[in-house]
Formats: structure tokens, sequence, C-alpha cells
């Protein structure tokens, strides 16, 4: 375990500089892509944005969502042109690691589509054309309370989902402007994500991953199977506590999968056991296309109860292969 000069604890075989690019791989589909969610809790306002290079297919994948308290939402999601890996600066975002493990800036300034209804995304083309659209910016400070933990695969391990991989709890500070408005001061958590390796969003199997912040002390990482069978983590400051079981049960509108709320069952490695819950206060489908595959990812800005004791806010993400 290495600690970074601010304090920061590092779980894994990975290292501080690991936050910035690395070298681009062989592979066709090497992608190098980094993940940011936020949220606001006396605003009940959240989102994320991603970036994902993929310099040997000629584009990034580039996405950004503001959620607003009434789960209407900001969206844009655009596959800029780029020629190297040099950067994650692409399509209005830009992405500045100040201080590895430790400090991040995202800022994005573009275009959006205003959706009174996220789940008009379900067809996106229409959905572009037929709401208006409004400039963004979003200017966030992405500020490390928990460790940085992860994993770096060997090539050739057959892994094509995220071969090398890191996550952290941030706290998380700036601002956000819609259109011609005033800035509005954001405050808040969130959890970044960090992966780098071939990528095929078809290689992986369905999955549910479940992140959440409950303050500078506590967030919590849950990823399961489809089936809603699988473990993860709570950092609890600077350690790691394991979830060595966790049982989701989550609960659907109806005749669709767009997930609406959410319970599970937690042990964890040093014997406790907790219960969560989960309330979707704002839901957008988004999916990935290859070969006529069409993935689906459904994305929750999430309310949370832990033990009825604590009260967080975070993400939920169901991603469903279609043959499942």
């Amino acid at each position: 375990m290495q600690t970074t000069p601010g304090g920061i604890r590092i779980y894994g075989n990975i290292k501080p500089e690991d936050d910035y690019t690395h070298e681009l791989g062989p592979e066709s589909n090497f992608n190098e892509s980094v993940y940011f969610n936020f949220f606001d809790p006396s605003q009940n306002r959240g989102g994320f944005v991603r970036i994902g290079n993929r310099a040997n297919e000629g584009y990034a994948e580039m996405t950004v969502i503001v959620w607003n308290d009434d789960g209407s939402a900001l969206f844009n999601y655009a596959k800029p042109e780029i020629t190297h890996n040099d950067a994650w600066n692409a399509g209005g975002l830009n992405i500045d690691v100040q201080r590895p493990a430790e400090l991040v800036r995202t800022l994005y300034q573009g275009d959006t589509v205003q959706l009174a209804d996220p789940r008009q995304m379900s067809n996106p083309g229409k959905a572009f054309k037929e709401n208006p659209h409004v400039d963004l910016e979003i200017d966030l400070a992405h500020e490390a309370v928990g460790p940085m933990y992860g994993h770096v695969g060997e090539p050739g391990d057959g892994n094509e989902f995220a071969r090398a991989h890191t996550e952290q709890h941030s706290r998380v500070h700036g601002h956000i402007r819609v259109g011609h408005d005033a800035p509005v001061a954001f405050s808040g958590w969130g959890l970044r994500d960090h992966s780098w390796g071939p990528r095929y969003w078809q290689a992986t199997p369905s999955y549910r991953w479940i992140t959440g912040n409950f303050g500078d002390d506590l967030g919590m990482i849950i990823r399961t199977n489809g089936a809603g069978e699988g473990g993860g983590l709570f950092h609890e400051g600077q350690d790691l506590v394991r979830i060595t079981s966790a049982t989701l049960h989550p609960e659907y509108e109806p005749d669709r999968n767009y997930h609406k709320s959410l319970t599970a069952d937690l042990e964890l490695e040093d014997g406790r056991k907790r219960q969560l819950t989960g309330t979707v206060m704002g839901y957008i489908p988004l999916r990935n296309r290859r070969a006529g595959t069409h993935t689906h990812v459904g994305e929750g800005m999430t309310r949370y109860e832990l033990d009825g004791e604590r009260t967080g806010y975070g993400l939920s993400e169901f991603l469903d292969q279609p043959d499942e």
C-alpha cells in the first residue's frame, strides 16, 4: 500500500501516476476512459461526465448529463474525432489531473438537449431533434475523501472490458451554469472511475453497479451480476471494508427494464450486516451499439438509506445485454 503526499492511501497494484493517460495499446478497440459522478444533496441535483479515448478507432465517446431536482435533465453524447491518447479533451469536455490520486478538475462547455422526460432517450435521434437545446457549463473539482483502489491486469488475459481499473470517492465542489443564467454553486460528493485497455461494451455480462456517498467518511460500491448476486466495498475514512456478499432486489417500471428502486442485503468481511434501500430520483436509458447489438445501460440518480440511519446519494447503473 502506498500513501500520497496528501495522505491518501492507494490499494492494489496501482500507483498515483496511473491517474494520467497511458501509452496507446496495440488493440484496435483500446479504450482509456474516465468517469465522474457528482451529487449535491442541498439541491437534489447531480449527474456524471465520461470520456473514453478510442484513438485506434479515431474517436472518443463523450457523455454529459445533469439531472434537475424534478427528474428532468440536460444531456449530450458525442463521438468527436481524436488521433492520440495524450489527454482527455474532446467534444467540449476536458479532464485536468491536478494532483494524482488527490484532485482532478472536470470542465465541460457545450451544447445539451433539455429533456423534460429523460426516458425519451430510448429513441435518441427523435429526442435530440424534438427537444430544445441549451448551452451548459460544468466546472467541478473532485477532491479525494477516500483511498484510491484498483487493479492492473496482464495483456492477453482475455479481459475485453476493464483490464486496468481504478475507483475513488470524492468531495465535489465548483459551479454549473445553464444558458445565460448566473453560475450555481455546487457542493457535494461523488465517485470517479478510470479504466484502460481493450473494451467492447458487449464483452461483459449484464451487471448492476451501485455507487454512493454518505459524507466525507463513508462511501460504497456494490457490483452484482444481472441476477443481483455479488459484492463490493465501503470506504470508511482511508480504510476499505469488503462486502463479501450482496443480494440486490430491484423494482422496475411496469413492462420495462427501467429500475425505479432497490434494496440490498449486505454482509461485510468483519461480520457486520447492513441493509441499503434506494429510490431513483432521475432516470435515463442509454445504449451502446456495435455490430448490430444494442447494450442497454440504464442510469439512475439515486437517493439511498443505509440501515435506516444515514442518507446518501449516488448513481445506480444497470447494464443488460440483449441475449441475457
